[in-house]
């Protein structure tokens, strides 16, 4: 039981901030980003080329994918979305613009760094042993710890900061903050960054233990999708809830059901839709309409 628990909270933390950078998009600019999973990616591969490749320490790394992450999603909201959202009457538009991103973004993944798996050295050796009922590597702890002050930080920013009060005061009402004095195009693109962001911290962090590969985006993004429907569309505490979810019902499914393969998912994704039939807005969403 001890050792569910604690493969569910280092799950819960990293799915967590994959579902942050999504459900901060949606909330405000009303974008499906279907591209998330593919700046995971792009992120695991910048910080395998730096720390990997190049010899930089792991904090550093993590440091120049943040940056890297960022200013592809601030270039991504100003030069794509921007334009389609002010011209455009239907909402559809951004969601084949989204789809369209996570295309080309997977073809530039592909020219730049090819489609073969890439890993890099561990970043501690060792397992933590507690009387076996609790083993767990010392770079998995490492990598929860992180992600836990990376997800406890994002609170710290949207809560105390001045921009994070101007994001927050954007997403609940647009046409009321710009009213106010906020710049929507500027925090747009701050939004936009910062959930690319977090996507792409997310794969630097996890490119120790599972490597990272082109396959990956898809699947990523239909995971970040799931949290955000068990939270509540839009909602930053939904998020971190849809996250902790998903990943202790993955930890408990592959604990008990590990001999029958899939099986796990499919129970997974048959609960979020019988989940769904009976609230559909999520754990902590407002009805539509």
């Amino acid at each position: 039981m001890e050792q569910v628990i604690v493969n569910a909270l280092y799950l819960g933390s990293q799915y967590a901030m994959i579902a942050l950078g999504l459900t901060l998009i949606f909330a405000l600019m009303n974008v499906l980003n279907f591209a998330h999973g593919q700046m995971y990616v792009l992120g695991g591969f910048v910080t395998y080329t730096i720390y990997g490749r190049l010899g930089f320490p792991f904090i550093v790394a993590l440091l120049g994918t943040a940056v890297t992450l960022a200013i592809v999603g601030a270039l991504i909201e100003y030069f794509l979305f921007r334009p389609v959202i002010r011209r455009s009457v239907r909402e559809e538009s951004t969601m084949l613009l989204a789809a369209g991103i996570a295309f080309l973004l997977d073809a530039v993944i592909l020219l730049v760094f090819g489609e073969k798996q890439r890993g890099v050295p561990k970043i501690l050796d060792g397992v933590f042993n507690w009387d076996f009922r609790i083993i767990l590597p010392y770079d998995r702890i490492l990598v929860c710890v992180l992600a836990i002050m990376s997800i406890a930080g994002f609170i710290a920013f949207m809560q105390f900061t001045k921009t994070g009060r101007a994001l927050r005061a954007f997403a609940q009402d647009r046409v009321a903050a710009e009213l106010m004095g906020v710049n929507v195009d500027r925090y747009s693109m701050i939004g936009f960054a910062l959930g690319a962001m977090l996507a792409g911290l997310v794969g630097g962090l996890l490119v120790t233990i599972t490597g990272v590969n082109l396959g990956m985006g898809g699947p990523v993004s239909i995971k970040a999708f799931m949290m955000v429907m068990i939270g509540g569309a839009g909602v930053i505490s939904g998020a971190i809830a849809g996250g902790f979810i998903l990943g202790a019902l993955e930890a408990v499914g592959l604990a008990v059901l590990s001999q029958y393969g899939d099986i796990t998912y499919l129970l997974i994704f048959a609960s979020l839709m019988v989940f769904l039939s009976f609230r559909p807005q999520g754990l902590m969403g407002k009805p539509w309409g």
